[in-house]
């Protein structure tokens, strides 16, 4: 669980706006964005996509220094990221403040295999983000999810997370992370093996009549 403002990522300021402008920054390798938060005006910004997309998985719970001319080193969040056509077309950056709570989404890292699945269960995850909320420097990256322990019917839920100190979860502690359900073939065959021996014997009878 990294932390702190270890990465830096340069930024220039962008001056045109047309559709045109940020088509031919998108080819060229870079990506436009924006700064905004802490009661500053917005920055419109250009990245480096490459450089970027390393903090697509950690940048929304990994506070980083944007460098930017006039501004200096900013600490950021990545707040939003915009897609067009399946491909990243903008970012949006989140000015943050080190000594004031943030609300941000982290992923939940589900390790471990499910001791259900080594029966034939199937492990289904259902949540692949919890919304947080703490001080910038103390959020975690993941919130890690020990699915090992579960087996065939077992449910893992919000309140089974390991939650750093410092962070609260803005979610039900009920909600449902992970289950170890019986495949449909398996759970309809044990159904139809489980069927009343009367109602067979019965039909056994009514056969032979015939």
């Amino acid at each position: 669980m990294s932390k702190g403002n270890t990465v830096q990522l340069k930024a220039n300021v962008r001056d045109e706006f047309t559709r045109a402008s940020r088509r031919e920054l998108r080819e060229s390798g870079g990506l436009p964005g924006v700064v905004y938060g802490a009661g500053e005006e917005s920055i419109p910004v250009a990245v480096d996509f490459k450089d970027t997309a390393k903090l697509f998985h950690t940048g929304r719970s990994e506070v980083f220094q944007l460098d930017i001319p006039g501004s200096g080193k900013v600490p950021v969040l990545i707040k939003d990221i915009q897609k067009r056509r399946g491909n990243v077309s903008h970012v949006d950056f989140l000015r943050i403040s080190m000594n004031k709570p943030v609300r941000v989404s982290i992923p939940v890292d589900y390790q471990g295999t499910a001791a259900g699945t080594k029966s034939g269960g199937i492990l289904q995850t259902q949540v692949t983000e919890i919304e947080v909320e703490g001080l910038p420097g103390d959020l975690p990256t993941t919130l890690e999810a020990d699915v090992s322990a579960l087996e065939i019917g077992d449910k893992l839920t919000v309140a089974d997370l390991k939650v750093p100190e410092g962070i609260t979860l803005h979610a039900s502690e009920e909600e449902i992370l992970a289950t170890v359900i019986v495949p449909r073939a398996v759970e309809a065959a044990e159904t139809e093996s489980e069927a009343d021996p009367e109602e067979a014997n019965a039909e056994e009878a009514t056969t032979e009549e015939s």
